[in-house]
């Protein structure tokens, strides 16, 4: 049975940093795409990095690029999100998912590509 559950997430000030876990069980994590997303409140779903099952190369939202890093521990099954540089617009709930398609050649940018997920993990960041 598939299983993502994340944690790391927390109250941060703004230009602080966090580490996100995506810890998956129930199938490969080296053959399937992984992607974080968030929600604000009041908003949409959106992507914010994706890592590719194809060849481990990343994708991620331009609000966040330099600031936010995914990668991937296929031995310990953990799929990680590196935020520096935090920002009050960056306060969401932030969700790790899995896809088994890929998206012109690698990870999926959207979340209806995406059809296993996790419970999510708060991340707030205010002064």
């Amino acid at each position: 049975q598939v299983h993502l559950v994340e944690s790391g997430g927390g109250s941060v000030q703004p230009g602080g940093s966090l580490r996100l876990s995506c810890e998956v069980s129930g199938f490969n994590l080296a053959v399937h795409n992984i992607g974080w997303f968030r929600q604000a409140p009041g908003k949409e779903r959106e992507g914010v990095s994706c890592i590719s099952r194809i060849d481990g190369s990343t994708h991620s939202a331009d609000s966040v690029k330099g600031r936010f890093t995914i990668f991937r521990d296929s031995a310990k099954d953990v799929v990680y999100l590196q935020m520096n540089n935090l920002k009050p617009g960056d306060t969401a709930v932030y969700y790790c998912a899995m896809s088994e398609v890929d998206y012109n050649g690698s990870c999926p940018p959207s979340t209806k590509y995406y059809d296993y997920w996790g419970q999510g993990t708060q991340v707030t960041v205010s002064s």
